[in-house]
C-alpha cells in the first residue's frame, strides 16, 4: 500500500479530471426475473373449498378463527418474545453499521488541547546547545489547541457502494425480524390448537374409560351368570387397560404445550398455567385467499425478502472491490495556536496551520485486488442462487400446506360423517334398551364406538387448524 502527499496541489484536478471516467465502479444491482408462475397447483381447490367465515388478512389471520383467546395470545407473544427482542436488537446493531457506512463519506472533524510541563536535561543533545545560549530556560510549558478536518473523496464510489451494502443488510435484517414474526405467530397457533386438542381429547378418554369401566363391571357379572366367557372378561379388562394408557400421553401434551406457549411469550413454564387453561368453543377455519399466486410470495414472504436484500448486497460488494483497482484521494487542513506562555495562546503570532492532498493508490497490489473482486463475484453468485432456492422453497411450502390443509379438510367432513352415524345409532340403541328390545350391554358397546369416533373427529379438527395454521404461514402471513 503507497500513500504520500502531493507536492503541488494543481496536479489534483489534473488527475481527477483524467480518472473521471471510473466513477461509480461496479455493477448496478437489478433484481432479476424470477418467472413465477402465474398460480399455484393448488390455488383453484383452496377456492374452492368451503369455509364457515370469510378470509381474513393475512397480516392478522389469526383473527379469522374467531377465538379471543388466540387473539390474546398472539398479542402476548408479538409483545413479550425474547427471539423477537433478539432480532430488534440485531437490526440496531445493522443501522448502527449502515450510520457508519454513511459517515465515511463525510468529513470528519477533531479537536485537541493540551498542556505540555517539560524539565529539559543538559545532557542531551538539544539542552547542551541550548543551555549556553542567553535566556534559556531548562523548565518550560507549552500549551496547543487544534482543529483539524480531513474528507476522502470517493471519487470511484467505493464509499458509496459500502453504504449499499450496508443499506441493503440492514433491510435483511428487518426481513428477518419479520421472517421471525411470522414463525413465532404460527408456532404460537400451533401449540394453541394442539393445547386445545389434547385437551378435548383427554376428555373424551376420561369419558371412555369410564365406559370401559362400566363395561368390565358388566362383563363381570355375565361371566358369573355363565351368559360370557372368561375370555370376555380379559378382553374388557384389556380394552380398559388401553383406554386408560391414552390419558398420561394426554396430559404431558397439554403440560409440554403450556410450557411451550409460556416461553413463547417470555414467561417461566406455568406462569401462564390459569389462563390457558380456561375452555374455548370450538375453533372455526377461515377461508384462504392465495389470489396473488407465487409472485405475491416475492412481496410477501420475509425469507424471500431477506434473500433478495443479501443478494442486494453482495451486488454492491463486487463495486467495494473493484474500486481498490483506482485510487483514492483525501483531503486534510489543521488549524490551531502554539505557544510557551497561555497568555499568547490565540494571537497571531501563535497561529499554525496546515494543509494536505493525500493519494493512495494499490499500484503494486492489484493480483490481491483481483482475488477480493473474483471473492465478490462469487459470494454474489451463491447469493443469487440462494435467492432462487428461498423462491422455490416458498412456492413449495405453500402447495404442501395447501394439499394438508385440503385433505386434512376432507378427512374431518368423512370423521364428522362417521360421528353423525355412531350417534344415530347410539340413540336408537337407547330407545331400544329402554323398551328391553336391548340389553345395557348392547347400549354400551354403541357408546364406546360412539366415543371412539369422537375422538377420531378430535383429532381430525386439530389437524385441520394447525394445516390451516401452516397454510398462512406458508403464504407468508402475520406481518
Amino acid at each position: 500500500m503507497n500513500s504520500f502527499s502531493l507536492r503541488h496541489p494543481w496536479l489534483v484536478p489534473v488527475l481527477l479530471l483524467g480518472l473521471a471516467g471510473c466513477a461509480s465502479v461496479g455493477p448496478n444491482y437489478q433484481p432479476p426475473d424470477l418467472q413465477a408462475p402465474a398460480h399455484f397447483n393448488g390455488q383453484a381447490a383452496l377456492a374452492a373449498r368451503p369455509a364457515s367465515t370469510p378470509a381474513p388478512p393475512l397480516d392478522q389471520w389469526w383473527t379469522g378463527f374467531h377465538d379471543p383467546a388466540l387473539t390474546r395470545l398472539i398479542e402476548r407473544v408479538q409483545a413479550q418474545n425474547l427471539d423477537l427482542a433478539a432480532a430488534e436488537a440485531r437490526i440496531e446493531a445493522a443501522r448502527a453499521v449502515l450510520q457508519r457506512t454513511r459517515a465515511q463519506q463525510l468529513p470528519a472533524a477533531d479537536l485537541s488541547a493540551d498542556s505540555t510541563r517539560e524539565h529539559q536535561s543538559l545532557e542531551s543533545p538539544l539542552g547542551k546547545i541550548a543551555h549556553a545560549l542567553p535566556g534559556y530556560q531548562r523548565d518550560s510549558t507549552l500549551y496547543e489547541a487544534d482543529a483539524g478536518a480531513s474528507w476522502e473523496w470517493d471519487l470511484f464510489g467505493g464509499l458509496r457502494r459500502q453504504t449499499e451494502a450496508a443499506t441493503a443488510e440492514a433491510q435483511a435484517a428487518e426481513a428477518n425480524r419479520l421472517g421471525l414474526r411470522v414463525s413465532l405467530t404460527a408456532e404460537a397457533a400451533d401449540a394453541y390448537f394442539r393445547l386445545r386438542g389434547a385437551e378435548r381429547r383427554l376428555r373424551l378418554a376420561e369419558a371412555r374409560a369410564a365406559t370401559d369401566s362400566q363395561w368390565l363391571t358388566l362383563t363381570d357379572l355375565r361371566v358369573q351368570d355363565g351368559l360370557a366367557a372368561a375370555h370376555d372378561r380379559d378382553l374388557a379388562q384389556a380394552q380398559l387397560a388401553d383406554t386408560r394408557a391414552l390419558i398420561a400421553p394426554l396430559r404431558q401434551e397439554i403440560a409440554t404445550q403450556m410450557n411451550r406457549l409460556d416461553v413463547l411469550m417470555g414467561a417461566y413454564p406455568g406462569a401462564n398455567a390459569a389462563q390457558l387453561a380456561e375452555p374455548e368453543s370450538e375453533e372455526a377455519i377461515p377461508a384462504i385467499g392465495a389470489a396473488g399466486g407465487p409472485a405475491d410470495l416475492l412481496r410477501r414472504r420475509p425469507d424471500v425478502i431477506a434473500a433478495e436484500r443479501q443478494l442486494a448486497a453482495a451486488n454492491a460488494e463486487i463495486g467495494v472491490a473493484m474500486a481498490e483497482y483506482y485510487p483514492k484521494v483525501s483531503l486534510s487542513a489543521l488549524i490551531g495556536s502554539a505557544s510557551l506562555g497561555g497568555g499568547t495562546l490565540f494571537t497571531s503570532a501563535s497561529e499554525q496551520a496546515a494543509a494536505a492532498v493525500g493519494l493512495r493508490w494499490r499500484l503494486f497490489d492489484f493480483g490481491r485486488v483481483n482475488g477480493e473482486v473474483a471473492e465478490a463475484k462469487g459470494r454474489n453468485a451463491e447469493a443469487l442462487a440462494r435467492y432462487r432456492q428461498a423462491m422455490l422453497r416458498a412456492t413449495e411450502d405453500v402447495e404442501d400446506a395447501i394439499v394438508a390443509l385440503i385433505d386434512n379438510e376432507a378427512l374431518r367432513q368423512q370423521r364428522q360423517q362417521q360421528v353423525d352415524a355412531r350417534a344415530a345409532a347410539y340413540r336408537k340403541t337407547q330407545l331400544a334398551t329402554a323398551r328391553g328390545a336391548l340389553s345395557l350391554y348392547d347400549q354400551l358397546l354403541e357408546q364406546r364406538q360412539l366415543q371412539q369416533a369422537q375422538d377420531q373427529l378430535q383429532q381430525a379438527r386439530t389437524d385441520n387448524a394447525l394445516a390451516a395454521v401452516a397454510t398462512f404461514r406458508a403464504l407468508g402471513g402475520g406481518w
